[in-house]
């Protein structure tokens, strides 16, 4: 299903992430999402934080996955600047050496606790949410797409990207939270060693 029309590209009003399914995430942000959390049940307090990981691996993948495609469109725009020739081929060529560039992606540095090989599971809403955007037909069309399409597909993708940073930021202050309820009730007492290490 090809996309023609630079407004079907860049089609308003998406901008706000669905998030693993829109309801999880959202209850997982949710200011009430901590409160009372020295009075819960340790197995609660254990839940919470695994299940906050799981979605964060997610959202990790999934900004990864937006920067490589917001590469992907800027070296398309360094090769109209400096005038090379308009050749699919080439790029496609340096995707290795474009993607390579986020190996070692800009953060805070932490890796995520749950990362296993391979792709995580991720909700197809959220994979969506970057096709919507830039979907391998928009990128396969690159060299034919105006100035204004390369650069309004770099500004979604941006957005995008600022979207999901900001709530693994979130996720993380969460994880954090939770960790160090249970690292506090260790160091009270109120939980035993081998209770924490279950």
């Amino acid at each position: 299903m090809g996309r023609t029309e630079s407004s079907e590209m860049v089609a308003p009003g998406a901008s706000t992430m669905p998030g693993v399914a829109s309801h999880r995430i959202d209850a997982l942000l949710a200011p009430s999402y901590l409160e009372g959390l020295t009075s819960i049940p340790i197995e609660e307090v254990r839940s919470r934080r695994a299940e906050c990981q799981s979605v964060e691996v997610s959202f990790s993948y999934l900004r990864r996955l937006v920067q490589g495609r917001l590469d992907i469109v800027l070296s398309e725009l360094r090769r109209r600047q400096e005038g090379g020739s308009a050749d699919l081929h080439s790029l496609v060529d340096q995707l290795p050496e474009i993607l390579s560039e986020h190996v070692h992606a800009p953060g805070n540095g932490r890796l995520p606790q749950w990362m296993a090989p391979g792709e995580p599971d991720i909700d197809d809403s959220l994979v969506g949410r970057v096709d919507a955007v830039a979907d391998a037909d928009v990128l396969g069309r690159l060299p034919d797409l105006s100035d204004d399409d390369i650069q309004a597909l770099i500004d979604r993708l941006t957005e995008l990207e600022r979207d999901i940073s900001g709530q693994r930021r979130a996720l993380h202050e969460r994880i954090d939270a939770l960790q160090e309820e249970l690292v506090r009730r260790y160091k009270t007492g109120e939980a035993s060693v081998d209770t924490l290490l279950k």
